[in-house]
């Protein structure tokens, strides 16, 4: 009975541990930004707020079954349960109804956000074949950065002989910062493999 408790203890320590992303990002990057920008105020410095994980369904908008295995995949990469994204308007030329399901999408924030972004960075995009960084153009000029991947099985936690259909991802990092260049020192100091 006591080795079930002090597991349980363990486990719940482990989830209430901050992230590695968050330790490096309070003691690395906040001084390294306020020397570098000059901020007067810890307040001022970029950070990242939310990480956006969309997919879309596309040819299996009509089979349930392959849905829900996305659906699975994507909560498995994340950790957390991906709500369905319905079309606004009907289309005809993709056979689109309004109201139909087109799209998966998780919004992370908090401890599961640096989680992400540290199995992102560390794990699954030096698992991309002939990685040789990803592009400093995809700015969207407000200090948002946004990444396609296309492939589930660069996450260690997707297993090749369970996929169904090697489908892609689009990850969106917003930050607080207000200009590009901000954002790029930020992801930068946080391990971001920028092409050089």
């Amino acid at each position: 009975m006591a080795k079930k408790e002090s597991s349980a203890v363990a486990e719940e320590k482990v989830a209430s541990a901050p992230s590695r992303v968050k330790v490096q990002y309070d003691k690395e990057v906040v001084p390294y930004l306020m020397k570098k920008f000059g901020y007067k105020s810890v307040m001022q410095v970029p950070r990242i707020e939310k990480i956006v994980i969309n997919t879309g369904l596309g040819d299996i908008k009509d089979n349930q079954k392959s849905m829900q295995i996305t659906e699975g995949e994507l909560k498995l990469i994340t950790g957390q349960k991906p709500i369905y994204c319905k079309a606004t308007k009907s289309v005809a030329n993709f056979k689109v109804r309004e109201g139909m399901n087109v799209g998966l999408k998780v919004t992370l924030r908090g401890k599961r956000m640096y989680d992400f972004y540290d199995k992102l960075v560390s794990i699954a995009l030096p698992r991309v074949r002939d990685f040789r960084g990803v592009s400093q153009k995809a700015f969207d000029g407000r200090g948002n950065y946004a990444l396609g991947l296309k492939e589930q099985l660069i996450f260690p936690e997707i297993t090749y002989d369970q996929v169904e259909k090697i489908r892609g991802m689009d990850v969106c990092i917003v930050t607080t910062a207000k200009s590009d260049e901000e954002a790029r020192e930020l992801l930068t100091a946080l391990g971001m493999p920028f092409k050089k």
